[in-house]
């Protein structure tokens, strides 16, 4: 009998699972980045319209996540709420964009390690780099190479290593803040009526959601949480408003220490390295070299938890005969999906490589094109369809055990769209010669091929007939709770 996933992860692993990958290397490499798009230090806002986005957006995995603690998450959710009218298409849509948008959210942690280890090494050539990116990359996939409970261990401890990170970085900022330089903001810096304004809003927005990424990596993890339907919204929730919390005080922190303006200069160790530069302007050059070193365990715990996460999303899509196979075969003595995990960290190497390549100017940095490419193609069939489910399901399975509601339905789901049409809206104009947007679409239309093609093999809709299963209505209550 083939082994199967069990149910180990509580409530803090999963709170630290999220809060880990949510609060990796983002924030201390995509503040510069923030500055930019804004253009001065009210770039606070866009840290303000991330939470806000993240956390209505969060209610809707955490109504989904609850109801159905699947493995695979969305893959679950779109099965289950699009089977009636288009088979089995929408989940296999998902598992073919995840198996491209969550690795290149893995790659920008990558990108963001060297980026700071270059602080350590200053003499570091482009070279070397690629090969620590994928030596680290390595290392990863070997770890994960166990049982899940081992690395929830691990997890929880990189939680503490991120917590203490970022809890010296706010310190540090806070002992030689200046309030004139945090909130000096230039003249007309928030023009509702000006378009340009809105531009970098946009380009705010997307940094900031990104940063915010993150919250419902227990929900891929869903068929090894203990007692989904509490711990489950529980994660979600705790972990936006924890790094919410987080980023506000960082943000405002670091802007109350280094001038704004050094943060664009491509030449400053402020626009690479900020936080560094926070900590040898306040406490000198050991104390700045210390927490380098955590922010790079930091980043290392984040892309190690996004690829356990993200190596489970084909898995559940195999069983179900969606996708290849040979995704849902588990490893024989540790229990875990082995051709997920190699996939994604064959195409984690790919995105980091690429983008290191492609983003050679100041104008279009590695990590600013892997946020355009990564946001623009998860927008489409992951934010907007898994909105669209809360709703299918609600009127298709009213039936449907629900331990979470989500709250104010359906205000969340309206604003949280609105929210990803503004990001996929303005996306072109954010990546001017890079066309994310097309790229997007292009990837979606090769997917819908590709299932055609897949469908027409194992004769299934719209090749044959159309299963409905509605496999979380039939369980007893008891099992989502």
């Amino acid at each position: 009998m083939p082994p199967e996933l069990t149910r180990k992860i509580g409530l803090f692993q999963a709170t630290a699972i999220n809060m880990s990958q949510m609060c990796g290397i983002g924030p201390f490499v995509t503040i510069p980045l923030m500055v930019a798009a804004f253009g001065g230090p009210q770039a606070v806002v866009g840290w303000i319209a991330g939470a806000l986005l993240a956390l209505v957006d969060g209610l809707v995995w955490a109504e989904l996540g609850a109801a159905m603690p699947g493995s695979g998450g969305s893959y679950v959710y779109l099965r289950e709420a699009f089977q009636y009218r288009s088979g089995r298409l929408m989940p296999f849509l998902f598992v073919w964009t995840a198996m491209l948008f969550i690795p290149l959210i893995m790659s920008t942690g990558v990108v963001g390690f060297v980026q700071y280890l270059g602080y350590l090494w200053p003499d570091m050539s482009r070279g070397q780099g690629d090969l620590v990116g994928l030596a680290v990359i390595g290392l990863v996939v070997l770890l994960l190479w166990r049982r899940v409970e081992s690395i929830a261990r691990i997890t929880a401890v990189m939680w503490g290593v991120m917590i203490t990170t970022v809890a010296a970085v706010i310190f540090a900022a806070y002992t030689h803040f200046s309030p004139s330089r945090a909130f000096s903001w230039p003249a007309h810096a928030i023009e509702l009526t000006h378009g340009q304004f809105w531009i970098g809003f946009a380009a705010g927005l997307t940094i900031g959601i990104y940063d915010y990424l993150g919250y419902n990596t227990a929900a891929y993890l869903g068929a090894e949480v203990k007692n989904p339907g509490r711990v489950m919204p529980r994660a979600v929730i705790l972990s936006i408003l924890g790094i919410m919390a987080i980023y506000l005080l960082l943000q405002i922190g670091v802007l109350g220490v280094i001038d704004w303006r050094e943060m664009l200069d491509p030449a400053s160790v402020a626009s690479q390295s900020v936080a560094s530069a926070v900590l040898e302007r306040t406490w000198g050059s050991g104390p700045a070299d210390v927490v380098t070193v955590l922010i790079l365990i930091t980043a290392f715990a984040s892309i190690l938890t996004g690829l356990l996460g993200g190596s489970r999303v084909p898995y559940d899509a195999a069983r179900d005969g969606v996708f290849f196979r040979s995704f849902g075969r588990l490893h024989p003595r540790h229990g875990f999906p082995v051709h997920g995990l190699a996939a994604m960290g064959a195409v984690t190497a790919a995105g980091f490589l690429l983008s290191r390549h492609l983003g050679s100017s100041a104008e279009h940095p590695p990590l600013t094109i892997l946020i355009d490419l990564l946001t623009t193609v998860m927008v489409l069939v992951q934010a907007l369809a898994q909105i669209l489910a809360v709703t299918v399901l609600r009127r298709r399975q009213p039936g449907l055990a629900r331990p979470y509601r989500m709250w104010l339905y359906p205000a969340p789901s309206i604003l949280a769209a609105i929210g990803w049409l503004v990001i996929y809206g303005y996306a072109d104009r954010n990546s001017p010669g890079f066309h994310p947007i097309e790229w997007s679409l292009a990837w979606v239309a090769v997917g819908a091929v590709a299932y055609l093609a897949w469908s027409r093999t194992e004769r299934i809709w719209p090749f044959g007939p159309k299963e409905v299963r509605e496999e979380y209505l039939e369980q007893p209550a008891e099992a989502s709770v």
